[in-house]
């Protein structure tokens, strides 16, 4: 083409992705493909990920809408490990409802709540070993609480109380525990990508037998550390697996501005050469099979699998966030693939293993178990009256060895509070 063509060529232009429904609208999630639940193949954990492309686009899915789990994809799960399943994500909710009420109330500054998204971490952390290593994003709380991790001790975290583990070092919700394998959350979206490549690629490397596991949110995609990190596990074939639950939302800005309507986020694997599985995020029978095959791709040294968990945020991105503001209030109940508490509840009625009765009274019990719990660690302070830990305290736990400049700071700090005659913090 010469230069002379360029005045007949039409004007550039670029496409600025916009959400399908805004506030007053009415919500059709019609253009939303949901295959059959059962359809979809289960290759062998060996197999070449350039064979099964397609899993990469459709949905694999257990629990039909007759509340049945069928296709290869079952994990015949006994009737006790679906029961402490659907407890689990009950109690997580059940959490959430009152730390969201606590920090209306003023006992803490900041809350996240992950509801409709229980299954992504709860059926997960049952799919793990105990001892894998999860570096999670700030919306799977239910990998602790799966854990068997102490509602007073997350509790003394969010208040950043007296008996907070953190000493008040972390934004509230930013747990860390490495005795239960949760390394600590970061603030910073997709920091936990790379970290826990490089905690795998050590695991290889001591010949161990434990993997990785992490989780973002499909905004942080187009973050340069989830590039970086799936670089890295390409190449070295690191026993880590990448979990992206697309939740429709990041903050306020729908997923159309992270690539969602070019293709899916599974479909980001294909382009690295690793295992791409597009997963019905809501149906915590899918979620355990994906995360419990590509955790056997994991162990044998058939490398990373990236597992795009297709669900929907239900409220808002955190208390510090209106999603009336910028989303049709139908959304959430009109979301086509349900609630993920009630479709595993559904298939356990189905199967003659619960009841309604039954599902009523532990949910009341466990409301009364996270009240109890919420008492205990409100004995210890919480934010809203001021600080809790010995303010020389901030020191500690930064540098294994403190430096010479530190401890001066410090010293100076304790010898200023001495000659004032009052204490900065609460002994």
């Amino acid at each position: 083409m010469t230069a002379d063509a360029g005045p007949n060529l039409p004007p550039l232009s670029l496409h600025v992705p916009e959400p399908k429904f805004r506030p007053g609208d009415t919500v059709d999630f019609a253009a939303v493909d949901v295959p059959p639940a059962g359809m979809q193949p289960r290759p062998d954990t060996a197999a070449d990920p350039r064979d099964f492309h397609d899993l990469a686009y459709t949905l694999v899915r257990v629990l039909d809408g007759a509340g049945q789990a069928v296709g290869p994809w079952n994990p015949r799960l006994s009737p006790d490990t679906l029961r402490r399943m659907l407890r689990d994500m009950a109690l997580v909710r059940a959490f959430d409802e009152r730390m969201f009420r606590a920090q209306r109330q003023g006992k803490t500054s900041f809350y996240m709540k992950c509801t409709g998204e229980e299954a992504v971490a709860i059926a997960a952390a049952h799919a793990l070993s105990r001892d894998d290593m999860c570096f999670p994003s700030y919306r799977q709380q239910g990998l602790l609480i799966a854990r068997g991790y102490a509602l007073e001790r997350m509790m003394n975290q969010i208040y950043s109380n007296s008996a907070d583990e953190l000493h008040g070092k972390q934004l509230p919700i930013m747990y860390s525990s490495k005795d239960d394998g949760f390394f600590s959350i970061s603030g910073n979206l997709a920091t936990q990508y790379p970290q826990a490549v490089g905690w795998a690629m050590a695991s290889a490397a001591k010949g161990d037998t434990r993997i990785a596991a992490t989780w973002c949110g499909e905004g942080s995609t187009a973050e340069g550390d989830f590039h970086s990190a799936l670089t890295f596990a390409t190449v070295y074939k690191a026993p880590v697996i990448f979990n992206v639950v697309n939740n429709q939302w990041a903050i306020s800005s729908f997923s159309g501005f992270a690539g969602a309507e070019a293709t899916t986020f599974a479909a980001r694997a294909l382009g690295y050469g690793i295992a791409g599985l597009r997963v019905d995020g809501n149906d915590a029978l899918a979620v355990y099979a994906a995360t419990q095959w590509a955790a056997e791709r994991a162990r044998t040294n058939q490398g990373p699998t990236l597992i795009e968990h297709f669900t929907y945020r239900a409220e808002g991105h955190s208390t510090s966030d209106d999603p009336t503001q910028y989303r049709s209030a139908g959304e959430p109940t009109a979301w086509p693939l349900g609630d993920p508490i009630a479709r595993l509840k559904d298939y356990l009625v189905a199967i003659g293993e619960w009841d309604e009765d039954r599902h009523a009274a532990q949910d009341r019990e466990l409301a009364e178990q996270v009240k109890a719990a919420q008492k205990n660690a409100e004995k210890n302070g919480i934010l809203g009256h001021g600080l809790h830990q010995p303010l020389d305290t901030l020191f500690d736990g930064v540098f294994e060895d403190m430096p010479w400049h530190l401890k001066e700071q410090r010293q100076m700090m304790l010898d200023e509070e001495a000659a004032s005659g009052r204490p900065w913090a609460r002994k």
